[in-house]
């Protein structure tokens, strides 16, 4: 996200030059930058003890392809949180060990996604109001069912190379 106007004043915002960050947003008025930001979440790759990887699929953001478990990180929450408590609230699934693989920007949104394997107990799904459906995958068939050049994909692939001697 760009600022055009100060959050804290209102005051139209100018191009200054800020050290070695180049021309940044700022308010003369509070006398300070407004550096553009991300809007942080995560995503989260669901693989049980049995190595199964649990997908998702959310008619919002798509009808046709499966995505991983992600969301928006709540103010003052640490990051590993956010992917338990994302995955406890889509899925029903108590996360047994959180561990980071790997951001991703997803400049499209303006979102910067922290991506975490989150290993769970194999249980029956109890989807949330968001998920339309949820399944258990072999790797090899989340792999074909995740979008090509998608984050998903690319932490399906980076995440179940890390846990997969942990199972």
């Amino acid at each position: 996200m760009k600022f055009t106007y100060c959050p804290d004043c209102g005051s139209e915002l100018m191009e200054r030059e800020i050290g070695d960050e180049g021309l940044i947003p700022f308010c003369e008025t509070c006398s300070r930058p407004w550096f553009p930001l991300s809007y942080t979440c995560t995503i989260t790759l669901v693989v049980n003890e049995l190595g199964e990887i649990g997908l998702i699929r959310q008619g919002y953001v798509s009808a046709t392809n499966f995505i991983c478990v992600a969301g928006y990180m709540k103010l003052r929450e640490r990051a590993e949180d956010t992917a338990a408590r994302e995955v406890l609230e889509e899925v029903g699934l108590k996360a047994e060990k959180i561990i980071y693989i790997d951001s991703y920007p997803f400049e499209r949104r303006d979102m910067l996604m922290l991506g975490f394997v989150a290993l769970v107990k194999k249980d029956k799904f109890c989807l949330s109001g968001e998920v339309d459906q949820a399944e258990w995958f072999s790797y090899e068939t989340a792999m074909a069912n995740l979008k090509e050049g998608s984050i998903a994909k690319r932490l399906c692939e980076a995440g179940y190379a890390e846990v997969r001697g942990l199972l």
